[in-house]
């Protein structure tokens, strides 16, 4: 039991890990000013690939928790993702999104009835810590407008992860096709937000075509399936930590591709967020496993 739920923890930190090379991929090979656009072929294509290999679409209320669920796991989170991004620095940013461990935890005791848990909270806040030393610097601003986009946007995914805890899949579904689903809906959602936006869509190169390819493929459809997957298999406070990942992974990406080195604060950083990361991953101490 331990070495499977292990094995489900590795391949749901995949997910995290991945979006984490997103900025990355966004400054160095994309062109500058459509970042909605590049959720958008993050999102819709790879639904749509997953539609038609699956050849599964919603059934009954499904119609509307799926769109739910789009809308709230990509069509809300990546407009206010984007918007906080460029109204505040990238550091205060990534924190306001490592707030979402500690949301899901409010979440999970008024939506999933759990009982609410210090050690869930204490560790959240232990990971909040740690991802602000990694990417905060002197240059962090707060703007009224990006502060209320960045903690938006961690609410809609934290709601989304919990509802899809909450609601699971309908039997006889799979990951391909439930994460098909939403990333259709999310991409249908951001289709008129993107041209409301940014107009029409920018001229595509060839580093721009392999980064769109990578965030697409491997950013939107194969992590999402993983991530979904992982959220019905494990409990959604574990599985909303592991988002930890990417932030962490995008400051190591910028420290090795970038030249962005890592201070003494910024490793201090690192290893308080691994280990809440890992910390959050145990079992609980019951009082019979104490006893035992």
């Amino acid at each position: 039991m331990i070495e499977k739920n292990s094995s489900n923890v590795l391949l749901t930190a995949a997910a995290p890990a991945v979006w984490g090379t997103t900025y990355v991929v966004t400054t160095e090979l994309l062109p500058p000013g459509h970042p909605l656009f590049a959720g958008l072929l993050r999102a819709l294509p790879a639904g749509l690939i997953a539609l038609g290999v699956t050849r599964s679409l919603p059934r009954g209320t499904w119609w509307g928790k799926a769109a739910v669920l789009g809308v709230l796991n990509i069509g809300l989170f990546f407009p206010l993702l984007f918007v906080a991004a460029e109204r505040l620095p990238g550091g205060v940013a990534a924190t306001l999104g490592a707030a979402q461990p500690l949301i899901v935890a409010v979440l999970a005791v008024v939506v999933l009835r759990e009982r609410p848990s210090a050690r869930r909270f204490g560790w959240g806040a232990v990971g909040v810590a740690g991802v602000g030393l990694v990417v905060l610097g002197p240059d962090a601003g707060f703007d009224v407008v990006g502060l209320l986009a960045g903690l938006g946007g961690a609410v809609a995914m934290g709601l989304g992860v919990t509802l899809t805890k909450r609601w699971g899949r309908p039997p006889g579904i799979g990951p391909v096709a439930f994460a098909g689903w939403q990333l259709t809906a999310g991409g249908a959602f951001l289709v008129p937000v993107t041209l409301w936006f940014e107009g029409p869509p920018p001229a595509v190169d060839a580093p721009a075509a392999l980064g769109y390819l990578w965030l697409g493929a491997v950013g939107g459809l194969l992590a999402y399936v993983v991530w979904f997957r992982g959220i019905s298999v494990l409990p959604v406070t574990s599985a909303a930590v592991l988002g930890l990942i990417s932030p962490l992974v995008a400051a190591l990406l910028g420290a090795v591709l970038l030249g962005q080195l890592l201070g003494p604060l910024q490793l201090l950083g690192f290893a308080l967020a691994l280990t809440a990361i890992v910390a959050s991953q145990l079992p609980a101490r019951t009082p019979e496993r104490i006893a035992a």
